[in-house]
């Protein structure tokens, strides 16, 4: 069951300058699926069009051609607008541009506060999101004082209280250190395995996409590839064509088979990688 639809998207920014009409096309006539409950993972490098795309998720942007509906609903519908930002998160790359309060708990209250939950509910709620991403101890803390893989983990709990279906990520772990990045990566995988809650990443980090059940590579406003990362990351040559990037194991591997290796499949990580150079060791 589809959650979102994309059909024949196009869209284009405007120019700011009075004299100057020109119209930049960042997406391009884009037919896509985002399945009920999957992990799917957007690539692209910079310009390919993937965060104009996850803001259409949310209603955010509105199509200059085509259509995007949220569980049925047309995100061009005014009056359906607030029922898809209930249904659809959208967290932003900057964790200190989506942080409002001075404490913790009440960064995280801020959403439900504003959907009108009772107080009593708002409380429960979130405690739960806090407990969801391994923030509950800090609920008292002042954000500032957190790193910026907590502070990330924070933004993500104020979605989770606020109980959305699904859950767009826009590049989450492109300011934060490694650390960061393995804590909101777990923290994604934990709520899209045990919750049952749709994830888009859009990310450029090959290394993340391995993680997803699907992946779509943009390039130019448009889809270059898709499918399991395994189907996605066999296309050496075409990723790279396109200035883009594959996992370092199935780069290693990659580049042994041009060398004259004999191996059958490329791994996506480490552990897959070891596999299978032992197996060409025997």
């Amino acid at each position: 069951m589809n959650f979102i639809s994309v059909e024949n998207l196009s869209y284009h920014y405007e120019s700011n300058d009075e004299n100057d009409l020109t119209k930049v096309d960042v997406i391009k006539n884009l037919n896509m699926e985002v399945k009920k409950g999957e992990f799917l993972c957007v690539l692209g490098h910079n310009g390919s069009g993937k965060s104009t795309l996850a803001k259409h998720f949310n209603a955010i942007l509105l199509p200059c051609g085509g259509k995007v509906y949220v569980d049925k609903m047309d995100t061009a519908d005014e009056d359906k607008c607030f029922d898809i930002r209930s249904n659809v998160g959208l967290v932003l790359q900057n964790p200190d541009n989506q942080l409002v309060a001075s404490v913790v708990e009440e960064d995280v209250a801020f959403g439900p506060e504003n959907l009108g939950v009772p107080p009593k509910e708002i409380r429960e709620r979130v405690d739960n999101a806090l407990k969801a991403v391994d923030m509950y101890e800090y609920r008292k803390n002042a954000p500032y004082k957190l790193s910026g893989g907590q502070k990330q983990r924070v933004a993500i709990a104020g979605i989770i209280a606020m109980e959305p279906s699904c859950i767009v990520l826009d590049e989450p772990t492109a300011m934060l250190d490694p650390r960061g990045r393995q804590e909101v990566m777990d923290t994604i995988t934990k709520l899209n395995r045990e919750r049952g809650i749709t994830i888009v990443l859009i990310t450029h980090y090959m290394d993340e996409a391995v993680k997803a059940d699907r992946v779509i590579v943009m390039d130019d406003g448009k889809i270059l590839t898709e499918g399991t990362p395994k189907e996605v990351f066999s296309q050496v040559d075409l990723i790279k064509e396109h200035s883009l990037d594959v996992p370092q194991a199935t780069e290693i591997c990659y580049e042994l088979q041009k060398a004259g290796v004999n191996i059958k499949e490329l791994p996506l990580d480490e552990e897959s990688c070891v596999d299978v150079l032992m197996e060409v060791l025997k």
